[in-house]
């Protein structure tokens, strides 16, 4: 645990070897990347980080969760660790969240992971629209108070290859124990629509990192994105490799962890060892 600003920030820091910083969506946290991690610490040094309200990180007061807060802090800890040569692995929000953060210094960073996630605008998709309005809006925000349904609902709907068990959907559950914590995710559903500017400053931010390497790990059965973004990532980042995760839903390393970790070695061209480095949750 780290203090940013006036946050208490968690984060996992395990492995030796390449930095990966792993950066979750709604309604996860670092947990999301626990198999994934498990894979890599032998060959890499995987951080993984809860945003202020998710996870064990713990908001001060004033927060309001917004993804440009969630991306300072992000930059924040990025600063506070001095990491360099850096490859951001981004999953859902975790791209415009990552994208923001590393644009402060965009030569602390040498490569992209994408998995299954955006980082423009989203005005004008249906899908997205009705999401933003519905789940963002006042009956949304009374049923993910009243219901947690952002982890009741879509975690299980974003996994098609497993099924999550009791245990892990409780402690995904136990992040968000009251009413008042789980207002986070409704923020981060409105925001889909409702942040275009900043949306849109993270596209243009891409630019930034459009001649490094960049793997795009895609899962085909993803109740959020589709071709449409896949094909919009190739088109921004013209030097990377996509590898397809057959069958996978939107919160692919979690649902296919081996495939997303087999990936991830291919691309970086490394041979996965026995054992891990040293490192610890903090």
């Amino acid at each position: 645990m780290v203090t940013l600003g006036s946050n208490e920030v968690h984060y996992v820091d395990v492995g030796a070897g390449p930095t990966l910083l792993m950066l979750h969506g709604n309604p996860t946290s670092s947990l999301v990347w626990e198999q994934v991690i498990d894979r890599l610490a032998p060959s890499f040094r995987c951080i993984a980080p809860d945003y202020p309200g998710f996870g064990r990180s713990v908001a001060g007061d004033g927060y309001g969760f917004s993804p440009q807060e969630h991306a300072e802090v992000v930059a924040q800890l990025i600063e506070h660790l001095d990491l360099r040569d850096v490859t951001l692995v981004m999953q859902d929000w975790g791209g415009p969240i990552g994208i923001a953060a590393a644009a402060r210094d965009p030569s602390r960073v040498t490569g992209l992971v994408i998995a299954n996630t955006w980082a423009w605008p989203l005005n004008g998709i249906p899908k997205f629209e009705v999401m933003s309005r519905l789940m963002g809006g006042p009956l949304g925000r009374f049923a993910i108070k009243r219901f947690n349904l952002f982890v009741n609902a879509t975690l299980p709907m974003g996994h098609r290859l497993r099924k999550l068990t009791a245990a892990e959907m409780d402690q995904y559950r136990s992040a968000f124990p009251t009413p008042e914590a789980r207002l986070p995710t409704a923020v981060f559903a409105r925001a889909l629509t409702t942040h275009r500017e900043f949306l849109a400053d993270c596209e243009a931010s891409i630019a930034r990192f459009s001649d490094l390497a960049a793997l795009i790990v895609w899962a085909d059965r993803d109740i959020a994105f589709g071709p449409k973004q896949l094909e919009h990532w190739q088109y921004l980042l013209p030097n990377s490799t996509t590898v397809p995760i057959p069958g996978a839903g939107h919160f692919l390393q979690s649902d296919a962890p081996d495939a997303v970790a087999e990936a991830i070695y291919g691309w970086a061209g490394i041979r996965p060892t026995e054992q891990a480095g040293p490192g610890e949750a903090r």
